[in-house]
């Protein structure tokens, strides 16, 4: 089981210097990770959109220490909004974040990040689009859900991530099945102990499924954040008995996994997000993409060796 190991590595200092000066790891990275800057991600916008696809940004960076990074981490994103305005992308891609970034885990953090964040969804607002909240590990979720439903008081397309492997999350996803809800289901991504979340594959799976089938059946539009293709088969299957139209729920998948994928499922008439992370602090979500997969694991090791 190396994901535990991978994700426990995301949070060392020492492995992160390592990482970082691997000889190999800019070309993974680089599959990853859409650029540095706006600039740099704005041809990928384009090229995905002209293909029939929409993204969802993700300004990449989480370890925010000071009331100030927080403040640059919102400016980010709403310099991000201004260019989606000035190309005219609005309808095309949205945002999602994550509240760590607004300055959650500091002091007074709750009230921090939402006031960084609301500034960020008023602004995604009046060009057409909207944010998601991302989930992170499960000590930030009741905070996250509860600027989640004040954001939603005057924004109520804002939406939400609920994570399978939580054994919290079938309560979560019947609360938010509501007529509005916007709510991307994935099946985690964070090391948590047992006592609060599926540790098995086959478990986590099950519960996907169960948790998709509320979403599905219930009144909001839910987002499948899966590259599996039996789940991505039985999120079809159960579309198709709920009753829901190709565009009354969405794929979503990250940008540079299983590209051919995202193309054969807009093909197919379905909404298909890329979820698209750029910027330089790219540490934390580089390590939980190698723990979700083995295969990129041994691809990561490949580089190392063959440009060591």
């Amino acid at each position: 089981m190396l994901g535990p190991v991978i994700l426990a590595a995301s949070r060392s200092d020492k492995m992160r210097r390592f990482i970082s000066a691997a000889p190999g790891t800019k070309q993974v990275v680089d599959r990853f990770i859409a650029g540095e800057t706006v600039e740099h991600v704005v041809p990928i916008i384009e090229d995905a959109t002209g293909k029939g696809l929409e993204v969802t940004l993700d300004v990449v960076g989480e370890d925010i220490t000071t009331p100030e990074q927080a403040a640059a981490a919102r400016d980010a994103y709403l310099e991000l909004i201004g260019r989606l305005k000035d190309l005219g992308l609005g309808t095309k891609a949205e945002m999602s974040v994550k509240l760590s970034m607004f300055g959650q885990a500091l002091e007074n953090g709750h009230e921090l990040a939402l006031a960084n964040v609301r500034p960020v969804v008023e602004a995604a607002a009046a060009i057409g689009t909207t944010v998601t909240l991302d989930a992170e590990d499960h000590t930030t979720l009741d905070s996250m859900f509860a600027i989640h439903e004040e954001l939603r008081k005057d924004y109520p397309q804002t939406g939400c991530v609920i994570q399978a492997y939580l054994f919290r999350t079938e309560d979560d996803a019947r609360r938010l099945a509501d007529a509005g809800s916007r709510v991307r289901i994935v099946k985690g991504a964070y090391k948590e102990p047992a006592s609060v979340a599926y540790q098995d594959k086959a478990e986590i799976d099950k519960a996907y499924v169960r948790i998709l089938r509320t979403l599905m059946e219930g009144e909001g539009y839910p987002m499948i954040g899966s590259h599996d293709p039996r789940l991505i088969a039985i999120a079809q299957e159960l579309g198709r008995k709920a009753g829901r139209k190709l565009d009354e729920y969405e794929f979503q998948m990250l940008y540079g996994i299983r590209s051919d994928e995202h193309i054969r499922l807009a093909a197919e008439g379905h909404r298909m997000r890329v979820y698209t992370a750029y910027g330089t602090d790219w540490y934390g979500y580089f390590m939980r993409r190698l723990a979700e997969k083995p295969a990129n694991l041994l691809f990561f090791g490949r580089s190392i060796l063959t440009k060591g």
